[in-house]
């Protein structure tokens, strides 16, 4: 009775060792041979062999699974017929999966995709230090930097989180708040820069409406992100156009789909780019300025044209835009103003990409609300820059010249600024995330408060930035 069990599980045992060598068979290279071990004759108990999907091939024993080579979304004798010498694809004896398990696998995948995956979170800091070398501590700056002059220190000048992206085909979104805003003498106060969405009319994404607030599209240092820029700050004659460069309002723009792709490479801290704000640009806007109520009813109208020219290895940029609109200013109690006033200007724009010698130059003209005596009247106003640089492996020089004649509309009492200024400095990017600035300034501006005397200096200034 002991033999008889004894030679049943022998039995077992040789069924199992015939079932894994004819799968081992399966696996192995046409014309490839696999000698079977020396055991017991199979028994009864195993299943019959399943016949071979080509002549040649050896015949697997399933045990009800499915071949080693068979492939589960395809559908059994899918090969038939192929080469004699290849490895079959699939057994007709397989049990392969149901067809439509994958798809309905990436289709749960694609169910659970939200829109905040499509999302890119990024951003930079600013930290700088301007008291080095500095002869005049009222050589003020309150539209620029406020760590210039006084008893300034180090000052976090820029603290940027930015989340975008493509929340729909048509519809890309855009959020930028700033952690480093100065309000009276409270630092790092989180102020509202950018929040808008893009609303594309066609699959190309040519065509598209910006609507919320967003960068006013007039001239090209404007349109520059701080995170590029070589210069400290914005030259005054086109800073003092939008409080932050920003309007709450509708633009719409067009560019070529092979443009847009060109402005996007040319968008990052080696080339200096602006970025896409279209070829041609046409908008409506507040015009008080940034995070500001609309004090009049009669919104600002903008209009740019701009395209960059290849020229040999070289590319050049030139454009021109214009504004108008009414302007509210603010006033103390010893000056008057008859409500609304003009505000409309136009500038030119000429900008050679640093491959490897770069140059920049602006200039803009117009008309403005401006303090005369003690009354608030309408005057002129032009100013500038030119800027010169290269890009030396991970150095950017660059000197700039700047002037400025003209008010500025958003301080109070709207007081007219003299400005002349040469800075002179060289970026350094370590590496992707860190850039170090040095700068060598010479500056004349008036100073912000009554009597506006002018005053002049010079200062040495310090910057890290933190790329993220």
């Amino acid at each position: 009775m002991h033999t008889s069990a004894w030679s049943r599980r022998m039995g077992i045992a040789a069924a199992l060792s015939c079932a894994l060598l004819s799968r081992t068979a399966l696996a192995q290279p046409a014309g490839a041979s696999v000698t079977p071990s020396a055991s017991a004759p199979a028994t009864s108990t195993a299943p019959p062999p399943t016949p071979a999907p080509a002549p040649d091939a050896p015949a697997p024993v399933t045990l009800g699974l499915p071949a080693a080579n068979s492939a589960p979304d395809v559908a059994p004798g899918a090969n038939a017929g192929a080469n004699a010498g290849a490895p079959p694809a699939a057994s007709p004896a397989a049990s392969p999966a149901p067809k439509d398990k994958p798809s309905t696998f990436s289709a749960v995948q694609s169910s659970l995709k939200g829109w905040f995956e499509r999302i890119q979170l990024r951003g930079y800091t600013q930290v700088r230090y301007n008291q080095i070398g500095e002869t005049n501590e009222n050589l003020r700056n309150i539209q620029g930097d406020r760590s210039i002059g006084g008893d300034g220190g180090f000052l976090i000048r820029r603290a940027r989180l930015i989340l975008q992206g493509d929340v729909h085909d048509h519809l890309f979104i855009y959020l930028q708040p700033d952690f480093a805003t100065i309000v009276g003498d409270q630092l790092h106060v989180p102020t509202l820069r950018d929040w808008y969405a893009d609303v594309t009319l066609d699959e190309a994404k040519e065509f598209r409406f910006r609507v919320g607030q967003s960068k006013v599209p007039f001239g090209f240092e404007n349109m520059q992100s701080s995170s590029n820029r070589a210069p400290f700050d914005r030259a005054d004659a086109t800073n003092g156009t939008f409080k932050d460069e920003r309007e709450l309002g509708v633009f719409f723009y067009y560019a070529p789909a092979r443009i847009r792709a060109l402005y996007r490479d040319l968008a990052n801290a080696e080339m200096k780019g602006s970025g896409d704000y279209g070829v041609v640009a046409l908008g409506a806007f507040n015009g008080q300025g940034a995070n500001k109520l609309e004090k009049n009813a009669t919104p600002h109208v903008i209009a740019r044209v701009t395209y960059p020219f290849e020229i040999g290895g070289q590319i050049l940029e030139a454009g021109v835009a214009a504004y108008h609109g009414l302007y509210d200013v603010s006033t103390s109690d010893e000056v008057t103003v008859d409500g609304s006033m003009r505000d409309v200007r136009a500038i030119g724009s000429l900008v050679l990409y640093p491959r490897p010698i770069g140059l920049q130059l602006e200039y803009t003209i117009g008309r403005g609300p401006e303090l005369v005596g003690s009354r608030i009247e309408e005057r002129s106003l032009h100013g500038g820059y030119a800027l010169v640089s290269a890009r030396i492996h991970d150095f950017t020089p660059y000197a700039r010249v700047s002037l400025y004649r003209g008010a500025r509309k958003f301080e109070t009492d709207a007081p007219r600024y003299k400005v002349n200024e040469v800075e002179l400095g060289v970026e350094w990017r370590t590496f992707k995330a860190l850039e170090l600035t040095a700068a060598y300034a010479f500056a004349e501006r008036t100073f912000p408060e009554p009597p506006y005397q002018q005053e002049s200096g010079r200062l040495l200034r310090l910057q890290v930035q933190f790329n993220y």
